[in-house]
């Protein structure tokens, strides 16, 4: 048996207005005045004084605003990464991601696209990232999707989504601030923080499940159940719960893998666009059969929100469309053996994806 020896992100700090010592954390990494520090800042904070008037901008510096409004795709990181080469002598000092799943996937992308050759795309996969990453840095502004720990990074390529998964991916350093949550949008909040609570339910219910990813996902998992099913959470309370819980869910998932909501859910993404969070939301409401404990406490979870989620959002689309989505969905190997079995093939069939499909 050979055991893969995963990295972890090697230096974090936690605490509301932790985000204030940024300068101190990043000073030390600086290579020289012409190496920059890149900071990609979702859009949403542009003009919010409150946050980027404490991003430390110096010498060659420069902050650039994303936006998380769609996912991120290939060829953005590929433009991304050829803007910072045609427009500095050198290569940055680090990348800084600021946002939420997607913010902090680009900065993952961009720091392993400026050190490796080619596309974005011929990386997605598993293991394909021969140099290590520019130094970077992952602040989340939003809690649950894993993405400040996990060693992967997610992208809508020309043929499918799919994660860099490598060694390469996890972050250097993570700032943990619940503070810079404190403005998030209640769906917004709830789609993210289900993206955690469905991370807990495919690893703890997987085939793949070991001590490792059982003691994340367990803590995780009933983090979860307080934040979003019990009454007597401070708002600091919930903030700084939802951040480790995200921690937590994304590092149940480092020794396992999620299982058939993403993988029904990259199939939406990458047809429809439909976003990462509510798309596992959307998915997750039509799997009693995979996970009734589950499913029903996230029905029970969004009532109590009064959640409305997005009805027949696959009901016009064509054969080729549906057949579109199914193949994304069937890629994802992994996922299916660790939601099923090694044998996940005499079930999953495409009608049987498709019937699920036909529901949303």
């Amino acid at each position: 048996m050979s055991y893969k020896n995963f990295p972890m992100v090697s230096k974090v700090i936690f605490g509301r207005g932790s985000f204030n010592q940024l300068e101190e954390i990043l000073s030390p990494k600086r290579l020289n005045t012409k190496a920059p520090f890149i900071f990609f800042v979702d859009d949403v904070f542009k003009g919010n004084a409150w946050l980027t008037s404490r991003i430390p901008l110096s010498y060659d510096d420069k902050l650039i605003y994303v936006s998380a409004a769609k996912e991120p795709e290939t060829s953005q990181i590929d433009e991304l990464v050829e803007q910072i080469i045609l427009n500095f002598k050198e290569l940055p000092s680090g990348i800084i991601g600021i946002g939420g799943g997607s913010v902090l996937d680009i900065a993952k992308a961009v720091s392993i696209m400026l050190k490796n050759n080619g596309e974005a795309k011929d990386y997605q996969g598993w293991d394909l990232v021969k140099n290590p990453a520019v130094y970077h840095v992952g602040i989340p502004t939003i809690s649950g999707t894993g993405a400040e720990v996990s060693r992967t990074t997610i992208l809508t390529g020309p043929e499918r989504k799919l994660g860099i998964n490598s060694d390469y991916t996890p972050f250097d350093q993570v700032v943990l601030d619940p503070e810079l949550t404190k403005d998030v949008p209640k769906d917004q909040w709830f789609y993210t923080g289900m993206d955690c609570f469905v991370h807990c339910v495919e690893s703890l219910n997987g085939t793949f499940l070991n001590a490792f990813s059982k003691t994340y996902g367990e803590k995780a998992y009933t983090l979860c159940k307080e934040i979003f099913l019990e009454d007597d959470l401070s708002d600091q309370d919930s903030q700084d719960k939802l951040m480790m819980a995200s921690w937590h869910g994304g590092m149940s998932i480092a020794y396992s893998q999620v299982g058939v909501a993403h993988a029904l859910s990259y199939g939406l993404g990458y047809l429809l666009g439909v976003k990462h969070g509510i798309g596992n939301c959307i998915v997750f409401d039509h799997l009693d059969e995979y996970y009734p404990e589950g499913v029903a406490m996230f029905k029970e979870m969004k009532a109590k929100h009064k959640i409305t989620l997005p009805q027949g959002i696959c009901k016009d689309l064509s054969d080729k469309e549906f057949d579109i989505m199914i193949n994304v969905a069937l890629s994802l190997e992994p996922l299916w053996e660790n939601a099923i079995g090694k044998q996940w093939k005499k079930t999953i069939t495409r009608d049987k994806l498709k019937a699920l499909y036909q529901k949303m």
